[in-house]
């Protein structure tokens, strides 16, 4: 390479540099009022934003030339970097040059704090794996301690609990059991809840009918392949699972194997139920028929002296819209129960669905024209219609054999401002259960600076800031454009982490740009010295299936790139607990975090 090209490489090095410089003088006041902690964290942070204001690919294509560093991996110690790459590049040209003394991260030792604050928010197990694995807790997990037990036994390194949904009852419990779990397996394990933040969401729907059905498997040929199965339990017992039918407890202990019951179902159709297992408080019984069994219904053993059993309360069937495109629904601003839609006997639609938003403000932020997502952006519209108590959505994208909406989905308005940001009354009634019982609280739909000081200032009324970590959750295209101030504002408390909410965050700034912002995410975060935490479907497939996709594979070695990585539930979590741990730490010996062609930062 020409002595003239190396100077180039040289000159600009020397802009970015001063420019460092520049910025560092200006925003002064913003580094030494952070966190301790962080200081030199934040300081980087600035050096880093600024180095992302210039285009560099072209020196990254020739500093590739010479065999040398492309500055691809270099944010967590972005001035070190430069200098120590400019003072090649001049050795190389035989320029004597000393260069200005700066005061700066060595090479290495963003990578040493970047450590440093993943253990502080994590804890720092022993399990032969750099990235951590948080799990979100079903609700099963507060009467299911051996299921806890699995997962942590297969790599669970942070149970997640979404204060979405339950409460204190149910999240107790769940946290009692993630503590158990975690003594007996001699591990430390974090507990991380989640405040549900200004979320949109559809409100509830008409209660469906309380029936549960049962139905054996059989044959192409229809032949009996394996008997419906039915767990009675007493009318005590805890949330019912899918097989579970509530009645007396008083009748149940009289059940003994091979006792044979005759129940009428809802159709009329007589059935019979053998007792196959008594358990000590449960007994299993088996049916070779379908039936559909409501609350109410009562049962019949033929062996005298018994009496007769009555099903006690089944929780309502949960309703749906069916929504095809083309469809019209209406999104009321009113918090009643929504309505299903009305057909006639040709199936010609009558009157459209109905749910309502919530909150209900929303209704009146909307415009005509703009586009609406329901459920993770499986059904798409159009607002067609605006009215003082609701609008008309024209749904222009849905299955071809029809999506369906359920309550307690969410909304999002992907080009609306709609200026739902801070902390919830419910927010702030979970934050002092938080206080008591967990370690980390991840905080939802954060905006912009002044949600991270609401929260600061909170946890400081509630005497746990500095005691109780906080991850903030990057899940809106103002939280994106914000990053920077987000980080510095967060910098205020210790210990920190971010989360990629990639669900919603791919909705609002675009699946064409999902990638690229989740690479700017990495990086900042990285230049800041604070853990990410990859979420979103992470192997969902396998965690709800049982098998996992070839898509989910790629992306699961790609989350490599993060501190941590985030599963949801599903029947098959410990499966895929297990498996991602096998990925991990396999991979850790392949890869090194990333490496990234940097042009000049565009926020969206």
């Amino acid at each position: 390479m020409s002595s003239k090209a190396l100077d180039g490489i040289v000159k600009q090095i020397d802009a970015i540099v001063h420019e460092i410089e520049i910025q560092e003088k200006a925003n002064g006041e913003i580094i030494k009022d952070v966190c301790d902690v962080y200081r030199e964290s934040a300081r980087n942070l600035l050096h880093y934003t600024t180095f992302r204001n210039f285009d560099v690919r072209e020196m990254q294509e020739k500093l590739k030339l010479l065999g040398l560093t492309r500055l691809a991996n270099a944010e967590g110690n972005i001035l070190g970097s430069l200098l120590n790459t400019r003072k090649v590049i001049n050795y190389l040209n035989s320029n004597t040059e000393k260069a200005k003394n700066y005061n700066y991260l060595s090479i290495g030792e963003g990578n040493h704090l970047l450590k440093k604050n993943t253990d502080n928010l994590f804890g720092n197990s022993e399990n032969g794996r750099r990235v951590k694995i948080m799990v979100t807790q079903p609700k099963d997990a507060a009467y299911n301690y051996s299921m806890v037990l699995k997962m942590v036994q297969n790599g669970m390194d942070c149970a997640r609990i979404n204060c979405a949904h339950d409460g204190p009852e149910v999240w107790s419990a769940i946290i009692n059991n993630v503590k158990r779990a975690a003594k007996e397996c001699n591990t430390p394990v974090k507990v991380a809840m989640d405040l549900a933040g200004p979320k949109i969401r559809t409100g509830k729907l008409v209660s469906g009918p309380r029936v549960k059905k049962f139905k054996p498997k059989r044959t192409v040929s229809g032949k009996l392949k394996s008997f419906a199965f039915i767990e009675l339990v007493p009318n005590t017992f805890g949330p019912l699972a899918q097989n579970t039918i509530p009645v007396t407890e008083q009748w149940l202990k009289k059940l003994i194997i091979g006792d044979i019951i005759g129940i009428t179902d809802l159709r009329g159709k007589f059935r019979k139920l053998e007792v196959m297992e008594t358990r000590e408080r449960s007994v299993m019984v088996r049916c070779k028929k379908t039936l559909y069994i409501g609350t109410g219904i009562t049962l019949h053993p033929i062996r005298s002296g018994l009496g007769i059993g009555i099903i006690g309360e089944l929780p309502a069937v949960a309703q749906s819209i069916s929504l095809k495109k083309g469809d019209v629904l209406m999104v009321m601003g009113q918090d009643i129960e929504g309505m299903l839609p009305v057909f006639d006997s040709d199936g010609k639609l009558i009157a459209p669905g109905k749910i309502s938003c919530i909150p209900s403000e929303v209704v009146s932020k909307v415009k005509e024209g703009e586009p609406i997502l329901f459920d993770d952006g499986k059904i798409e519209g159009i607002i067609e219609r605006k009215h003082a108590s609701f609008f008309e959505v024209l749904i222009t994208n849905a299955k071809e054999n029809r999506s369906i909406l359920k309550a307690e989905k969410g909304i999002n308005f992907p080009t609306l401002d709609i200026g739902r940001s801070g902390l919830t009354e419910k927010d702030r009634l979970d934050l002092k259960f938080v206080a008591k019982h967990a370690d980390i609280v991840n905080c939802s739909y954060i905006n912009c600076e002044a949600d991270v000081r609401e929260l600061i200032e909170e946890m400081e009324k509630l005497k746990i800031k500095d005691k109780i970590s906080v991850i903030l959750k990057i899940e809106t295209r103002f939280a994106f454009r914000n990053l920077i101030k987000i980080l510095l504002a967060a910098m205020h408390s210790k210990y920190l982490g971010i989360m990629i909410a990639r669900g919603d965050l791919a909705l609002e700034v675009g699946w064409k740009n999902m990638a690229k912002v989740q690479e700017e995410i990495l990086s900042f975060c990285g230049a800041a010295h604070l853990p990410v935490v990859w979420a979103t479907q992470v192997l969902e497939n396998l965690a709800k299936k049982g098998f996992p996709s070839r898509s989910e594979i790629t992306d699961t070695t790609s989350s490599i790139r993060a501190e941590c990585v985030m599963l949801n539930k599903g029947p098959y979590i410990n499966e895929a607990i297990s498996f991602l741990n096998e990925i991990l730490q396999a991979m850790e010996h392949l890869h090194e975090k990333k490496e990234g062609m940097w042009p000049k930062m565009e926020w969206l």
